[in-house]
Parts: structure tokens; sequence; C-alpha cells
């Protein structure tokens, strides 16, 4: 088998979780990673010495010119993944693009006609498709015991957790919560009910909190000393998103919010059997004429042991060939119609229609 060659553009946190699955591939000699890419020189310096990557470079024109890459992660910040996901896909290479997609729907498509055109896989960082909970959801909708699914509620709160530095500047971050953690549950509750398309959403966003606010006992990400980032989004968000499928869903999600503590949970309702994934999974239906609480053997919540790397495995996979893509461009383009739908809601104060 060749070896694909691997480049990494933005190298914070986030890529460390790429990097655990291209470093397996690696030792099973199906990847070489060549290169890394930081618009900060000491930044990527360190990091291409901790992975014992070869090169580096502080443009990722430069590298896409200079290298021949089979494969791309980009994992800035948000406001760039449209420019460095077209720059790698116009130099040749497939491309895994961290989530949120984009800064808004138009951004999402011109990547995902760029890689059309080109012929590359654009794969989006929807990690939750990968993780056991997923796969073991999805196998009771395709068995059918969940039945038509019709209303679904999805919650991302958090009582102190805004990750400061630019996750709160809306110039680099393109909004808070919603875009950053709503993102997740919005996208997996779609996939889990077979990715029905998003036709209206009506939302709300606030920036009554803020930022940080609390002296111990939280979990706030302080703004890192230094930093010119300002804090310029939403702290919460809600909405309602209707689907094409008859879909209803109800999505929270929060930075700082006044709650006992941090909640993160999915509710799944279908004719036959609702399905609640907080933290194991459990299904309520009936049978024989009594209701029942059904909950699968085993460790069933979800996992992040093997995430990231489940879905480095998959995208490279994808490019081979092996399976197909399980978070194509598609489908991140329709989860930015839907954050700016949400955006657009919160503005104008009634609901919005999606195309």
């Amino acid at each position: 088998m060749e070896k694909l060659r691997v480049g990494i553009i933005g190298t914070g946190g986030i890529s460390n979780f790429h990097m655990a699955g291209y470093k397996i591939l690696r030792e099973k000699g199906e990847v070489e990673i060549v290169a890394g890419c930081d618009i900060d020189e000491e930044k990527v310096k360190r990091y291409i010495k901790k992975y014992d990557i070869p090169r580096y470079y502080t443009d990722c024109r430069e590298m896409m010119e200079k290298e021949d890459l089979d494969i791309v992660s980009v994992c800035t910040w948000n406001a760039a993944h449209k420019d460095c996901t077209i720059t790698a896909l116009r130099g040749g290479a497939n491309v895994i693009c961290e989530k949120p997609m984009a800064m808004n729907a138009a951004e999402a498509e011109e990547m995902a006609r760029v890689a059309k055109e080109e012929g590359k896989l654009l794969q989006i960082g929807f990690v939750r498709r990968f993780g056991n909970d997923a796969e073991i959801v999805s196998k009771f909708r395709d068995n059918g015991d969940l039945g038509d699914i019709y209303y679904a509620k999805a919650t991302y709160l958090r009582r102190d957790g805004c990750p400061g530095g630019w996750f709160g500047d809306k110039k680099f971050s393109g909004g808070g919560p919603l875009i950053d953690l709503g993102v997740h549950v919005i996208d997996l509750v779609r996939y889990l009910a077979g990715n029905p398309k998003p036709v209206a959403a009506f939302g709300v966003t606030y920036d009554n909190i803020g930022c940080s606010r609390a002296e111990g006992g939280g979990v706030a990400w302080d703004k890192p000393e230094g930093d010119d980032y300002e804090f310029t989004v939403e702290d919460f968000a809600s909405a309602m998103i209707k689907f094409d499928s008859g879909l209803t869903l109800s999505v929270e999600a929060s930075f700082n919010l006044n709650i006992k503590q941090d909640v993160g949970n999915i509710e799944i309702f279908g004719t036959k059997a609702g399905v609640n994934l907080n933290p194991d999974i459990e299904l309520y239906t009936d049978m024989a004429g009594q209701y029942v609480n059904v909950r699968p053997a085993g460790e069933t919540a979800l996992s992040f042991d093997g995430l990231f790397e489940r879905e480095i495995f998959g995208f490279v996979n994808a490019v081979r060939g092996i399976e197909p893509c399980r978070a194509p461009a598609e489908d991140g383009v329709a989860l930015m119609k839907i954050l700016d739908a949400i955006y657009e809601s919160a503005k104008v104060g009634h609901s919005v229609e999606i195309k």
C-alpha cells in the first residue's frame, strides 16, 4: 500500500487529536507526515519537533506549492477554514476540515464547489458521528426500532466555560456557543435522524453574562495574558429547527449560564421508541402492553478513547476508496445553513426559511 503524504495546517489544540490518528497510521506504514504549517513560527517549530515532522511553513500556499500532499488537516481558527481548505484542495490534496466548516453557508458552498471541481474529498470534522453511541443508536434506527423520528432535544450547556482567546472574538470564530458547541449536537441529531433537509429555524441569542465571571469552582478558560481578542459573541443560544422529514429539533448551547452544573444531552423521539444518550443509552418503548425502559448491555456512554483516531482512520479509508465518507462537505453546508438561519432569526425576531 502506497503511503499517503500528510500535511497539517494550524497547530493548535485540536490538531493534536488529528495527529493521534495519523501517528498510529504512520507506525503502520500507511501515511507519512511530511509538513506542518502555522502563522506562528515558534509554535509550529515546537509542533514539528514534538511529532517528528521534517518541515514546517508559515504560509499554507507555500506548503502546497513545495510539498506533494495527498491529505491535509485544516485545524485553524474558523475564519481561516475556507481559504486554507481551498488552497489545499487546489494544491491537489484531500482535506479534512475541522468544524464548523466555515464562517457561513456561502463560504461552505464555495469550499464544497472547489472540492467537486478538483475531484477531491472534503470531509468535515463532525467527530461525534464516529462515537460508539452514534453507532449503537444508528443500529436501532436502521432496524426500525425507533419508528419515524419526529422530535428531538439537544443541549450543550456550560455554567462557566468560555474557551477565551479567539473563540470569543466573532472576527475569528463567527459566533459563540452555537457555532462552537451547538454544531456538535445539531449535527449528531441530524445524522441519527438520517440527515433530513433543514427547512426553517427560529432562534434567540443572548450576551447577558459574557466571558469568565467568577473565581474558583468553574471551568472557565480565562483570556490568556497578552491576547488582543475581544469577547464579541453570544454566551447563550436556543433554537427550534424544522426539517423536511417532519422532525423538529430543540437545541440549547451556552458558554455561561446560571445552571447548577454543565449539561450535555440528546433525546430523540420516534413513533415506536424514544432514546436518551445521557450518559448511557436508554430506550423508552412499550412491549406486551407494558411501558419498558431498555438499556443495552455493556458500556454505551460516549467514549473519547479512540474517538478522534476513528475519525482520521475513516477519512484516510475514504480517501483510499475503502469506505464512504461519513461526514461529507454537503452535510457541512447544510449545518452552516442551519447556523446562518438561527443567527438571522435571532437578529430579525422571527423564523427564517432555509433554502
